[in-house]
């Protein structure tokens, strides 16, 4: 019988240069992996690869020189400890996220459940070309959001609370934006300057500060062949449901005006960047 291919790889099971041989790359929803999945990786690498895996520069786990014949035994072992294949090909891929405010301590968002969240949502949806989510917490911008064809990056909107101020100024000096401007008692915020990162009110030593998180959403990265640095077009979402109607709203343009074969940012500039803003913009307001 021959093989197709082009299946094994939307499986998530990459050709290599060995006749016969493939790289397995594995499912990995926000970087995280269970050590019951890591227990069963290690056992397929050991006993149907070549005794270590290969980390990717997507949060992924590769293992590779898995032989054609040992394909449905290597799933049924994965499954074992729930781990499984992931996806390559023109669909939506890994979903990647720092660890969020659920553990880092500057954190404005929490990353691994909407990494989550997305994956339930889109991952492995066809479409004409890979589309790439990447989330980060905070402005530190670890996960590189901008990279990514669809980037989500955490932020707060803060407003002072003159009550709880005791004037130390500690805010005035964190602020790397010189957004903050301290006069006669009185905290002035020049919400043009502000990036949203919320240092201020995490060195607030009393608090006086009140904090909304949201979400800056940067489309079109590019980070291959072509580099390309994911544009921002509505500048802070506070509410997930209209983050998710953005996101619904993106892969819908990419899906409805793309060519086969041609990344999302490449297919903005085609169509029009002022058509995509408007799609953006229409389900933002909706």
């Amino acid at each position: 019988m021959e093989t197709n291919y082009a299946t094994l790889k939307k499986g998530g099971f990459m050709r290599q240069k060995q006749k016969d041989h493939f790289s397995l790359r594995l499912s990995v929803v926000g970087g995280q992996v269970s050590a019951a999945q890591l227990a069963a990786i290690t056992k397929v690498a050991e006993k149907y690869g070549h005794g270590y895996i290969h980390l990717t520069s997507r949060q992924g786990i590769e293992i590779p020189f898995i032989r054609l014949q040992d394909i449905d035994e290597v799933k049924a072992a994965l499954a074992e400890g729930g781990a499984k294949p992931g996806v390559c090909g023109p669909r939506v891929r890994t979903i990647t996220a720092c660890q969020g405010s659920a553990v880092c301590p500057n954190g404005c968002i929490e990353t691994e459940e909407l990494a989550q969240e997305l994956n339930d949502r889109y991952f492995g949806k066809e479409l004409p070309h890979k589309f790439k989510f990447g989330i980060t917490g905070c402005q530190n911008n670890c996960l590189k959001a901008e990279e990514n064809d669809l980037g989500i990056k955490g932020g707060v909107k803060v407003a002072w609370k003159k009550e709880d101020c005791i004037s130390c100024g500690v805010c005035e000096k964190v602020c790397r934006e010189a957004a903050i401007r301290i006069a006669n008692g009185v905290v002035e915020i020049d919400q043009e300057k502000c990036n949203y990162c919320g240092r201020c009110a995490l060195s607030c030593p009393t608090d006086a500060y009140e904090t909304v998180p949201g979400y800056m959403i940067s489309f079109g990265g590019l980070f291959g062949n072509k580099i390309n640095k994911g544009e921002a077009i509505i500048p802070f979402v506070e509410d997930k449901e209209a983050l998710f109607r953005i996101c619904d709203a993106a892969l819908r343009f990419f899906e409805e005006n793309a060519k086969p074969g041609e990344r999302f940012k490449f297919t903005i500039d085609r169509v029009g960047k002022e058509k995509f803003d408007e799609a953006i913009w229409k389900a933002y307001e909706a």
